[in-house]
């Protein structure tokens, strides 16, 4: 009887082996089926991940940042947490010098010629060489929305978010580099200078600025704006088209003493689980139709070049959705990474201003 008992005890265990086995089977392959993407947020029409959850039975699990310095930590500590990833340009030249990205394997991007070259070699020539790590995504530029009935003054200059006649009533960008861009170019400096004296200058103006600031937000600069809560902010050029549709009486402008011209794109982490899978979704994203989809509900402006055939023309000849060449080339500048000791610096003095 005893031996009867220590058999089943043997055949219980041996069971429970196998179903472990099979339970651990089934949860690589559930493993080999996930994509983890890390991407801004609302920065992309939610319908459309469902469409390539159905499209490949890839599960899609989407998790959102704030800000480049938010995502940055969490990728360092361990870049096996996503799979792709959707930093802006000097993000991904920082990670790239730390190792955290994998190469592109531009095989598995069929719809690769659907980008527009000219945006394609910006980013080699001054971020991505040969463009081994980077797919854009969406770009454009940083500027003043404003409230043409809250605001009688002409908006071409960042000067106007130091008039003390519009306190309490302007919105900054919850961002070191954004913000520090603003007061550098007010200054008529380089938005990526490291001259000691001229980054003291400029936390210094930033300082001066503080007590007109209403609040430091990010993407509650249009909903604010769009609400009539204040009548300026530094704002995403892509967050105009949308605000504009929502209330009619905002406008947005280049400030004439020049301004940040931005890419954001797809990368694939060093450590990625399902490398195949993140080239997909890339894959899926430079679509012609999905990217014009995607460009209508967020408004961000597209590097697809195809996709301009499925937008409205008179939104594509709006220069504040897409700039001309003219305007990028003699009044943006590129954020560019500028190394730990600047970038340590730069934090050091944003934490002075708040």
């Amino acid at each position: 009887m005893k031996r009867n008992v220590i058999f089943a005890a043997f055949l219980i265990a041996a069971l429970s082996i196998v179903v472990m086995a099979a339970c651990g089977g089934s949860g690589n392959k559930q493993e080999n089926n996930v994509l983890k993407v890390y991407n801004w947020g609302d920065y992309i029409d939610e319908e459309l991940i469902g469409e390539f959850e159905e499209e490949t039975g890839i599960k899609v699990i989407y998790d959102t940042f704030s800000t480049n310095e938010e995502m940055y930590p969490r990728i360092e500590a361990d870049s096996s947490l996503y799979d792709v990833v959707c930093p802006s340009e000097y993000m991904v030249k920082k990670m790239m010098e730390n190792d955290l990205l994998m190469p592109l394997d531009w095989s598995k991007l069929s719809n690769k010629d659907n980008l527009n070259q000219t945006y394609m070699k910006i980013l080699s020539d001054f971020i991505d060489p040969d463009n081994k790590y980077m797919v854009p995504y969406c770009w454009g530029t940083v500027g003043i929305l404003y409230n043409t009935k809250l605001v009688d003054d002409v908006v071409d200059s960042w000067d106007i978010l130091w008039d003390e006649k519009y306190s309490g009533s302007i919105l900054m960008q919850d961002s070191v580099r954004d913000a520090f861009m603003v007061a550098e170019k007010k200054l008529g400096y380089s938005l990526n200078t490291t001259d000691p004296g001229e980054l003291e200058e400029c936390m210094e103006l930033l300082k001066a600025q503080y007590p007109l600031v209403k609040a430091y937000v990010i993407d509650e600069v249009r909903d604010k704006m769009i609400a009539g809560d204040a009548a300026l902010g530094v704002i995403y050029s892509g967050e105009y088209l949308y605000s504009k549709n929502e209330n009619p009486d905002l406008a947005y402008a280049i400030p004439k003493e020049g301004t940040n011209v931005w890419y954001d794109g797809w990368v694939i982490t060093k450590n990625s689980k399902n490398a195949d899978a993140a080239h997909k979704w890339i894959d899926f994203m430079l679509r012609a139709d999905v990217a014009a989809r995607n460009f209508d509900y967020i408004t961000y402006p597209t590097p697809n070049k195809a996709a301009e055939e499925f937008i409205d023309k008179d939104i594509l000849s709006d220069p504040a959705v897409f700039p001309d060449d003219k305007i990028i080339s003699e009044k943006c500048e590129m954020y560019l990474y500028l190394g730990k000791d600047a970038e340590n610096e730069y934090y050091e003095l944003w934490k002075k201003v708040k």
